[in-house]
């Protein structure tokens, strides 16, 4: 076994308290070696007992600064996509996959680059969306992209080949429905950015209806 096999978020997580004592001890997580470069760990916020949590796959350069999911341009745009389905942001529990941003920089002071997190630091942030579901018990999850997806799923999931879709499966030991869709950073990087941004929103109807 190598040092990566070993990673693991499993000791930092405590037994019960709910989501305030999850992300108290969740700001001193060294589960992984991404905690060294990032500013901080970035905890899922919202409604303990919201019926829709959306897990995306981990914090931008903005939530970093923050310290809260989804408040860059990325976030935006999925609030307004939401508005559009017919889906209050206010009344979900946001979440990612994993709780730091992975980065990449030329040199002090350039931009951070985003660099997707690796499968062994997904699973090793995993007991800490385990314990999320755990207490917030969603209706239904929205999956929001493919890191999201391969986190909650397995390696095997492909986004484009599910999307707009209800699945059941079960996740961490609790039976779940989901409705997988793009990432919204996908859309900004899109050459059809119209386009995608309907496809968002046409998958994220599917999971309003779902919600009834």
């Amino acid at each position: 076994m190598t040092a990566e096999d070993a990673y693991t978020a499993a000791p930092f997580v405590p037994d019960g308290g709910g989501l305030g004592a999850l992300r108290k001890a969740a700001a001193g997580c060294h589960g992984c070696p991404l905690h060294r470069d990032a500013t901080q760990t970035v905890f899922g916020e919202g409604d303990a007992h919201a019926r829709l949590m959306l897990v995306g796959e981990q914090p931008g350069d903005q939530e970093d600064r923050q310290g809260k999911p989804f408040v860059g341009p990325a976030g935006k745009l999925l609030d307004r996509a939401l508005a559009e389905a017919g889906l209050d942001s206010g009344d979900a529990y946001v979440t990612n996959a994993v709780k730091h941003f992975k980065f990449t920089q030329a040199e002090p002071r350039k931009r951070r680059m985003h660099k997707a997190p690796s499968l062994r630091e997904m699973t090793a942030c995993g007991p800490w969306l385990a314990a999320e579901l755990a207490v917030v018990e969603p209706e239904l999850i929205v999956i929001l992209g493919a890191t999201a997806g391969k986190a909650l799923l397995g390696s095997s999931f492909r986004v484009t080949q599910v999307r707009g879709t209800v699945l059941e499966e079960e996740i961490h030991g609790r039976p779940e429905r989901l409705v997988p869709t793009v990432h919204p950073s996908s859309v900004l990087r899109s050459d059809d950015r119209e386009a995608a941004y309907q496809g968002l929103v046409s998958d994220l109807k599917v999971a309003a209806r779902a919600l009834g």
